[in-house]
């Protein structure tokens, strides 16, 4: 039941008169606050778009080197060494810069022969040594030319692995691809949305996926054996991007 303001200064009164404190006079009583409902979570869409982008190559990169063998590891260390100064040498009479040739890998191992008994010790025959340069050919229409060049100067010992093609810039081919991917996902969401009666709202997320470009052309060492000038087919550089890309729906 209420309590009256009239009985509560009469209890207080009483409490003085016997030396106790005041009771606080009750306060009214207040009507809870209204509890505002959580706004609803927007609906959202989710795509994927792929982007591809093609160029022209206008660089290449040769793996090649030499490999000698001989009895002796003096022997076939001081082979090695003057066929790979002739493959340089070569090399940069063809116009390749200091800058665009790296050794990436020198070896020297030992060589064995089996025996003509099955479980005979195998015999030391000899060392064989091998070293490969990687060399960027900033003119693509030389590329034949310098392969040619390393075969000439280095006769039987070059080695010729791989010629890969590429683009001095592939951060624009790249970009080239990620406009093409955003824009196949958009396009996505744009029909999606209308298709379920919704428009399109903003943009929420978006991811891209791993992307590459298969680029390695293998040229056989046979291939320049009795050409002038070793023929390349270049083809076209191509980049892939994927992504996935999460919108609102109103």
């Amino acid at each position: 039941m209420p309590v009256s303001t009239r009985h509560c200064a009469a209890l207080a009164a009483a409490l003085l008169a016997v030396g106790l404190p005041a009771v606080p006079a009750v306060a009214a009583q207040q009507a809870p606050a209204a509890v505002t409902a959580p706004a609803p979570k927007p609906t959202t869409l989710t795509v994927t778009g792929e982007g591809r982008a093609t160029a022209a190559p206008d660089m290449a990169t040769v793996t090649a080197g030499v490999e000698v063998s001989g009895t002796t590891t003096q022997e076939v260390l001081a082979a090695q060494s003057r066929a790979a100064n002739a493959l340089l040498g070569a090399v940069r009479e063809a116009g390749v810069a200091d800058r665009d040739v790296r050794t990436e890998s020198l070896t020297l191992t030992a060589v064995y022969a089996n025996g003509p008994e099955p479980d005979a010790t195998p015999k030391l025959t000899g060392y064989q040594a091998s070293q490969t340069f990687s060399v960027k050919v900033r003119d693509l229409a030389r590329t034949g030319a310098v392969i040619q060049a390393m075969a000439d100067a280095a006769g039987d010992a070059v080695r010729v692995d791989a010629v890969a093609f590429d683009v001095a810039d592939p951060g624009a081919l790249r970009a080239e691809a990620r406009a093409a991917a955003h824009a196949d996902a958009h396009a996505k969401a744009v029909q999606y949305a209308a298709l379920t009666g919704r428009k399109l709202g903003r943009l929420v997320s978006l991811e891209e996926s791993a992307s590459g470009r298969p680029r390695p052309v293998a040229v056989s060492a046979v291939a320049f054996d009795e050409a002038e000038k070793v023929p390349v087919a270049p083809g076209e550089i191509e980049d892939e991007v994927s992504l996935t890309a999460v919108y609102e729906l109103r």
